[in-house]
């Protein structure tokens, strides 16, 4: 049985090929084919009607000349039917001139005058004359003595205008079949012009058909389908696909995740389902590049994108958002050891000049050595929580600190600065301080005189901060560019791409309402507002007591509570601060 069916399918592929310009080619030639002998057969049906029709005619018009003769009726009244007789005559004159079968002249009795069988003259028609007796002239197809004809009968009048008789003509049916034959070869050659002409555009369409589907066979082709769908929707990563006029064309399940799009996306124009912005510039191919980093709701995606011999593109999308936030852990967790290593290098620095000096005897001077350095890490705590109330954005600040002064860079607050403990999402503004603190400081350190000064205050329910170091500042023509998705001046670090800091600051910002700007500083270097309407709580009459009370004494007395807290293990704030930076938004990696 298994031979057999080996043999069938043999069989099956000899007698039907499977490739795409083979099917194609023969399904087009059989098309043609059967069009021009269906057009030839339609043609041919009316040209026989048309061709009876003449020859009927012909047979008339014969007739009616053959009765406008007035001395056939003139004979036909005054004499007898003979063989010799002047009707016969003019008769068989007139069918020798014209090529007419038979001219038969009768009488009103319907007996025959002429005949082109003399033997026929003096006996009764074979077919009814009694319409053209009676005065009507008649056109048709009939079988007579002489066999089929086309016949014109018209009736024969005297001078006054009586019917005497009738005139009948007939043309042989036999030349006008003739006729018909004499014209098929001629509509055969037309026919088989057109044959060919439509062989050879079969032929040029199959093999543009095979060069665009590379000579598969259709079930190749249905089976490649079905592969690419299953392929598209079961890998996770997003593809779209564009036309030459950037509409989408396909989109898979992932990308209508990464993208936040519904179905209904397909065939329309890219920029109206996902407005203006980096990402659609990047799928649109105004921003070119590879491994292009762009900022979609919440996720961060790596966008490649590769043009198509149509004009179109497909662009692969892949989440990087799990990626960035471990980035920003690590991040931070260099912060934490940055912090912990700048504190342990002054702590060991501290501890040596107290050893030396308790060794020299000089206990008096080490006593004071340990009070001044303890008031200092204190009087840094106090000053940043006397000002700034939220204690996760002063724990934060306390370790920048730390951080700063190990790379030479001053770290202050500005005189204008107060901040109240009453942020509506304190880890949003822990994220655009961290990052706009870690671009001043790359930007100041080494500099002379290195320092960055902070400035937090609020506006009714609004916050203002403003950054301002001592580099080199942003030149006025990358102003607006700093902020965008990818730009950066800074070394590529090892867990990924940089160019996302102070895009995400603008974003965050403009979720809320607000702003984010840069310009230039008083002393010459960049200076960072981020403007956010809605950052705080409304106020009650009370707070705003509780918040005056506070200040005076932490004024006075030096803010014991907060200022300890602190003072007693910023290394560990500044990590959490950090940690929930990073938890805040995955994609906030600085500039």
């Amino acid at each position: 049985m298994s031979a057999a069916s080996t043999t069938s399918g043999r069989r099956l592929r000899l007698g039907w090929p499977q490739r795409v310009f083979s099917q194609v080619l023969l399904m087009q030639l059989a098309i043609a084919t059967g069009v021009t002998v269906l057009v030839t057969g339609l043609f041919l049906a009316p040209l026989s009607a048309q061709l009876d029709q003449e020859a009927m005619r012909r047979a008339l018009s014969i007739a009616q000349t053959t009765a406008a003769q007035p001395r056939l009726a003139d004979a036909v009244a005054r004499s007898r039917p003979a063989v010799d007789g002047p009707v016969q005559a003019e008769a068989e004159r007139i069918r020798r001139s014209t090529g007419a079968e038979y001219v038969v002249i009768m009488d009103e009795r319907g007996v025959r005058w002429s005949h082109t069988d003399p033997r026929q003259i003096g006996g009764v028609v074979s077919t009814d004359p009694s319409q053209a007796l009676a005065g009507r002239e008649v056109m048709e197809i009939d079988e007579g003595t002489l066999g089929r004809s086309a016949r014109g009968k018209v009736p024969l009048r005297d001078t006054g205008g009586g019917i005497v008789g009738a005139v009948s003509v007939g043309i042989e049916y036999d030349s006008v079949r003739a006729r018909l034959l004499a014209a098929i070869p001629g509509l055969l050659a037309y026919a088989g012009g057109a044959l060919a002409v439509g062989a050879v555009a079969a032929y040029l369409i199959s093999r543009r058909l095979q060069r665009q589907t590379h000579d598969l066979a259709f079930s190749d082709i249905s089976a490649l389908l079905a592969e690419r769908e299953a392929m598209l929707h079961g890998i996770r990563e997003g593809v779209v696909a564009l036309d030459a006029g950037g509409r989408i064309r396909l989109m898979n399940d992932e990308a209508q995740r990464l993208l936040g799009l519904g179905a209904e996306a397909t065939g329309r124009p890219l920029d109206e389902v996902l407005g203006k912005g980096r990402t659609a510039d990047v799928l649109a191919g105004r921003v070119t590049g590879d491994d292009l980093l762009t900022v979609r709701g919440h996720r961060v995606l790596v966008t490649n994108r590769m043009p198509t011999d149509d004009g179109g593109a497909v662009a692969t999308l892949r989440d990087r958002t799990e990626l960035e936030r471990l980035g920003r852990e690590l991040d931070s967790t260099r912060g934490l050891i940055d912090a912990l290593r700048a504190q342990d290098h002054e702590h060991a620095n501290r501890m040596h000049t107290l050893l030396g000096l308790l060794e020299l005897g000089m206990h008096e001077e080490a006593v004071e050595f340990v009070t001044e350095a303890a008031e200092v890490h204190r009087a840094t705590a106090e000053q940043i929580t006397e000002k700034i109330h939220d204690p996760m954005l002063a724990a934060l600040l306390v370790g920048k600190a730390t951080v700063a002064a190990e790379r030479g860079v001053a770290l202050r607050l500005s005189g204008a600065t107060l901040l109240p403990d009453r942020l509506v999402d304190p880890r949003g503004l822990v994220t655009v301080v961290g990052n706009l603190v870690d671009n001043a400081l790359d930007a100041s350190a080494g500099s002379p005189d290195a320092v960055i000064e902070v400035e937090l205050r609020a506006r009714e329910r609004a916050a203002v901060l403003r950054v301002t170091d001592s580099g080199p500042g942003v030149p006025a023509e990358q102003r607006e560019l700093i902020f965008t998705e990818g730009w950066s001046t800074k070394e590529l670090p090892a867990h990924g791409k940089r160019g996302l800091g102070l895009a995400m600051v603008r974003r965050l910002a403009e979720r809320q309402g607000g702003s984010a700007r840069v310009g230039e500083g008083a002393g010459g270097g960049a200076e960072f507002t981020v403007v956010l309407p809605e950052a705080l709580a409304p106020a009650t009459l009370s707070e705003a007591g509780a918040v005056i009370g506070y200040g005076a004494a932490g004024a006075s007395a030096g803010g014991p509570g907060t200022a300890e807290a602190g003072a007693a293990d910023p290394r560990t704030a500044g990590a959490d601060a950090g940690a929930d930076a990073a938890e805040l938004d995955t994609a906030g990696e600085t500039q």
